[in-house]
């Protein structure tokens, strides 16, 4: 088992350059103002098939793009994936070529991700996404006992990491590591693991009487939020990265789903207040709660802070479920986006992952927030569910 997951998170690739056409001048970023009404950057795809069409038209469309006739695009990526990949990107206004590439060694899929991550950072000058993994759960009855899995963000190469038989819940990565925090009732407790990918060691890291569940791990990888009943109702506790230097945060009636702004300075979470669930936050050192606005959106719970520091992700629970987006700031009223649940945002702060559908069959999709584009990853088969993105 060490020597497969090892095999698949530790991919390689050896890139060479055609042509090195420097487009500082053409490169441009989009200024956001109404989440889920921008328009996709209209793009013409030729010369590509199979995997490697599959793969560029996947990455490139949760990302914004979207993928017109030649004479409606502004730009037209033609290129070839018989053996290795190679592709360049004309700018049909500038009337320029302004990449192009040629790859070699690792897979053609690893060649179409990375074609694609140079052709978003070209054009939007964002890093891609191509090469990032999600954390999940996977239920193969539907219900009940279940295992953590990581994959591909795109749902390819899915790789068990447990192997409890037991229910499991809430994966966690430490930002920058092979490794992740997740609950599991491996000893008939809901107790919280830390598990090393690279060396398959892993230790309870809080295994109290009762509720140990969400882990939240810093910026940093440094601490630990988490949710603890061991006081009596659950509340929002933070720690060390290997449990020490245990501190409650909160003492709410009702209280879940913890996440860190990217400065590390605050925990976001969701909690009850006058029996209205809500958002809130406070400082990761401890002091006064402080509630976000959420005007127009009930029942607001699991919340993820983008990696930018400008959006906060969360899930509404109005009958059904549904993803709504709002600037962490509080500058305008949550946006609400797709149906779905338990939203967690890429490395780029664009582009979430999610689950959705009925109770007992929920898939996982990856939803770009601006353009409302969706995806779902059909290559992770199952009931998946409560996806964490690596960054």
């Amino acid at each position: 088992m060490k020597k497969s997951i090892l095999n698949f998170l530790t991919l390689g690739l050896v890139a060479g350059t055609l042509t090195s056409v420097s487009a500082q001048e053409i490169k441009i970023e989009a200024t956001i103002d109404v989440i889920g009404q921008m328009k996709p950057i209209p793009v013409a795809l030729d010369g590509f098939t199979g995997e490697g069409a599959e793969v560029l038209k996947f990455d490139l469309y949760v990302q914004g793009f979207s993928f017109v006739s030649p004479d409606a695009a502004q730009y037209l990526i033609h290129g070839s994936d018989t053996g290795n990949l190679t592709g360049s990107v004309t700018d049909k206004f500038a009337k320029k070529v302004i990449l192009a590439r040629s790859y070699n060694g690792a897979s053609l899929r690893v060649q179409a991700h990375t074609f694609a991550d140079e052709i978003v950072e070209t054009i939007l000058n964002k890093k891609g996404i191509g090469k990032s993994r999600i954390a999940f759960k996977l239920q193969p009855g539907g219900y009940g006992a279940g295992e953590i899995y990581v994959a591909d963000f795109d749902g390819y190469g899915t790789t068990r990491i447990t192997r409890d038989n037991a229910i499991v819940a809430k994966p966690a990565w430490v930002p920058g590591k092979l490794a992740l925090y997740y609950t599991s009732y491996a000893r008939n407790n809901p107790d919280i693991f830390f598990h090393s990918l690279s060396s398959g060691q892993r230790r309870v890291v809080a295994g109290f009487s009762g509720l140990n569940d969400s882990a939240s791990v810093s910026p940093d990888g440094s601490k630990v939020a988490m949710i603890l009943s061991k006081a009596g109702s659950p509340n929002v506790w933070v720690c060390n990265a290997d449990g020490s230097n245990l501190k409650r945060l909160t003492t709410g009636v009702e209280d879940s789903s913890p996440c860190w702004s990217p400065d590390g300075q605050w925990v976001c979470f969701a909690t009850k207040i006058a029996e209205r669930r809500r958002l809130a936050k406070v400082p990761a050192g401890g002091g006064a709660v402080q509630t976000l606005n959420t005007a127009g959106v009930a029942n607001p719970t699991e919340p993820d802070w983008s990696p930018d520091g400008k959006w906060i992700a969360f899930t509404r629970q109005a009958g059904n479920f549904d993803i709504c987006v709002m600037p962490a700031d509080g500058s305008r009223e949550p946006a609400v986006l797709v149906a779905g649940e338990n939203p967690s945002w890429a490395p780029n702060s664009r582009t979430l992952v999610f689950n959705h559908g009925p109770n007992g069959r929920q898939t996982l999709s990856v939803l770009d927030v601006f353009t409302k584009q969706y995806k779902d990853c059909s290559r992770a088969t199952g009931n998946c569910s409560q996806p964490a993105w690596a960054r």
